[in-house]
């Protein structure tokens, strides 16, 4: 059993944390603004999910989950420097501007990476990439696809990496589904593949799919 916070109550934030706190982890669930008098979300028989304003949510669990939005979450984690130091942080965001429609349209850091630039403002924190090659559905429910994903890890730390790897497990990710990349530059590749979502979606809907490696 881990202690893990998850920065963001969205769709992703919010399907993560009813995953991992069904596999028996305890979850507390990081708002900006956390919700009224309550403390707990029961979600059947998970464990309860706990709230908490973002900076409490880093300060007090082992392992935090950025699914914050990408454009905004370097100067939002860079404010919990204290509260992250010593600790994996896995970022699953990626940093876009958007189009009209709401789209990504292009990088915030051409050149480099979300990822980079949080290892770079947090230098006492391991960071690793993953989970950021795919509509939010999948990232809990791999095996709904027809094809088999694929969930790629950058960070320079291995011993984080095996960590992360060990909450894909937790997700539904089989071992073989995991790509291993390399040091966390390598997240400018996989960030830079977000930028095919919107042609797909466009075309297809928002039908759940990840960009996958095909061997």
């Amino acid at each position: 059993m881990t202690s893990i916070g998850i920065l963001g109550a969205g769709r992703v934030g919010s399907s993560l944390a009813r995953t991992l706190a069904a596999a028996g982890h305890e979850v507390t669930l990081g708002h900006r603004q956390p919700p009224g008098q309550a403390e707990a979300h029961e979600t059947g028989s998970a464990r309860a999910i706990r709230f908490a304003d973002q900076r409490a949510t880093a300060a007090t669990t082992d392992i935090v989950i950025n699914a914050t939005p990408g454009d905004s979450a370097l100067a939002r984690l860079a404010a919990l420097d204290t509260e992250l130091t010593g600790k994996i942080l896995i970022d699953v965001s990626n940093a876009t501007r958007h189009s009209p429609d709401g789209l990504p349209t292009d990088l915030c850091y051409p050149g480099s990476s979300l990822a980079e630039q949080l290892q770079q403002a947090l230098p006492a924190t391991r960071v690793v990439k993953t989970l950021n090659t795919m509509l939010f559905p999948v990232m809990t429910a791999p095996s709904s696809l027809s094809t088999a994903p694929t969930a790629y890890l950058s960070g320079n730390d291995a011993h984080a990496k095996a960590v992360a790897a060990g909450l894909l497990a937790d997700l539904g990710w089989q071992p073989e589904w995991i790509e291993d990349l390399g040091d966390i530059t390598t997240a400018r590749a996989t960030e830079a593949l977000v930028l095919l979502v919107p042609h797909v979606l466009r075309r297809s809907g928002f039908q759940p799919f990840a960009v996958s490696l095909a061997r």
